[in-house]
């Protein structure tokens, strides 16, 4: 790791160095890659400056332990070294998971479809919860959160809801949301009283550019039908929108929600490209997985990974075994205290496999 840490502070010190160099600076476009290089690399620099600080502190205060003779002194720079040993070995284990390996698609923008399971109506309003719950942290973070698509029902709640989520590394931080998400509550039309369980799968996609996935016109038939459901003027009276299958795979995407069949169009080439890049990198996943282990906790969407207790306020994520009792405080978007730790854990297990 060392080894690592070395020659990325040399790299470090190279573009610093370039960056003031004049030819570079006439060219902007090579600029800014040096620049953003640098930007990435920077933490890492500044975290193994602090490791070797804190190193040094620690050899000198053993140092100063050995001389020392009075006892309250030496009792003092104990403690002082037990401290700085817990800090070094925090420190040390934040580098190990800033070199771990990083996923190309951590800055990508979100592609979230969120589909009720078993539960009927339940599970339906359930998914306009879990949606509502996905937008806050969004606005919290200054995402941009857009519906492409959406099926509602009659009191609420949705079959199925797909949006785009744009922002700062914003598939990094929702990735591991994808899944079997369970609900246990008492329906509102319950007159017993009695707890029902549905079920709700959510799929995080990075978003697709048009250079990452080649669609040949060839290979999709795009079909124009009148919009259905509930919906303001026109939208059921016009054949705006868009059904599109994609043949060689087929993969069928629909986007009603605009009055525009152009716009519907964009949204279901959007939703298409980010489908497709997903099942590109599935197939490839399952190649390099050799056994059912290198694949647990991947956040298949055939997992269960979290249930949502109401009568308990209990949340519960299954891969880590996090519960936390707070559960209409995460429903409002303040969701850190799940997405940290699964994060956290994550890199870990990526680091593991890159030992």
């Amino acid at each position: 790791m060392f080894r690592r840490l070395e020659s990325v502070i040399q790299k470090f010190q190279m573009l610093e160095e370039n960056l003031g160099d004049p030819v570079l600076l006439s060219n902007q476009r090579d600029y800014q890659q040096v620049a953003k290089e640098r930007a990435e690399l920077a933490p890492i620099a500044e975290k193994y400056g602090r490791y070797k600080k804190l190193k040094e502190q620690l050899q000198e205060n053993q140092t100063l332990f050995e001389r020392e003779e009075d006892p309250e002194m030496r009792e003092m720079i104990r403690d002082e070294i037990a401290s700085l040993k817990d800090q070094l070995d925090a420190t040390e284990n934040e580098l190990k998971i800033m070199l771990a390996p990083k996923d190309p698609n951590d800055d990508r923008n979100v592609i979230l479809e969120i589909r009720a399971g078993t539960g009927g109506e339940e599970a339906a309003l359930f998914v306009a919860d879990l949606f509502r719950m996905y937008s806050r942290y969004a606005e919290m973070r200054r995402w941009k959160v857009e519906i492409l698509d959406s099926n509602p029902t009659g009191i609420g709640g949705f079959k199925e809801i797909i949006a785009s989520i744009n922002g700062k590394a914003a598939y990094s931080r929702l990735k591991f949301e994808r899944g079997v998400h369970r609900v246990q509550r008492v329906p509102a039309t319950e007159s017993q009283g009695r707890i029902h369980t549905s079920a709700v799968t959510v799929a995080v996609l990075p978003e697709a550019e048009e250079v990452d996935v080649f669609i040949d016109p060839n290979d999709i038939r795009v079909d124009v039908f009148r919009s259905s459901g509930p919906g303001g003027q026109s939208v059921n009276t016009t054949d705006s929108a868009i059904r599109i299958t994609h043949i060689p795979s087929g993969l069928v995407v629909i986007c009603q929600d605009e009055k525009s069949q152009h716009k519907n169009k964009a949204k279901a080439l959007k939703v298409l490209r980010a489908r497709l890049l997903d099942s590109m990198q599935r197939e490839q996943d399952a190649k390099i997985a050799q056994d059912r282990k290198s694949q647990v906790g991947t956040g298949d969407r055939s997992e269960r990974i979290r249930t949502y207790n109401f009568p308990q306020n209990r949340i519960s994520d299954h891969r880590i075994n996090l519960t936390l009792y707070k559960l209409d405080v995460i429903l409002t978007g303040l969701m850190d205290e799940l997405i940290e730790p699964l994060n956290t854990y994550f890199q870990s297990e990526a680091l593991k496999g890159s030992a």
